[in-house]
């Protein structure tokens, strides 16, 4: 029997979620899915600066995940800006945080308390 999976602890829903060409004919073979956590993973370690161990912390999973969601995230990321794609923000297997863990907060999170 395989293991569950773990629900990803996630601190913002992004605000805009399609991205993409400005001129562009949206068709499904050119929209990218990205997932939430997928997101999280971006914002926390290229837009916030905080490494990938603290940000399997904050999310609640093991390294060796964070970075397999890093890379994907990466990827289509890649592909959407080389090949002119949609990228989309959507799904994943995630919870928002609600501040139940206090010693693991981002200053980002809306829960945050100095």
């Amino acid at each position: 029997m395989p293991r569950p999976i773990v629900k990803r602890k996630v601190c913002l829903l992004p605000e805009i979620d399609l991205y993409g060409p400005l001129v562009s004919n949206p068709n499904k073979r050119d929209l990218l899915i990205m997932s939430v956590e997928e997101y999280e993973t971006i914002r926390i370690i290229d837009l916030v600066g905080k490494n990938q161990e603290t940000c399997a912390d904050e999310m609640g999973i093991s390294r060796a995940t964070l970075q397999r969601i890093y890379y994907s995230a990466k990827q289509k990321i890649a592909d959407a800006l080389v090949n002119g794609k949609l990228l989309k923000i959507e799904g994943g297997n995630y919870k928002l945080c609600n501040n139940e863990q206090k010693q693991i907060t981002c200053k980002h999170c809306p829960y945050y308390q100095a």
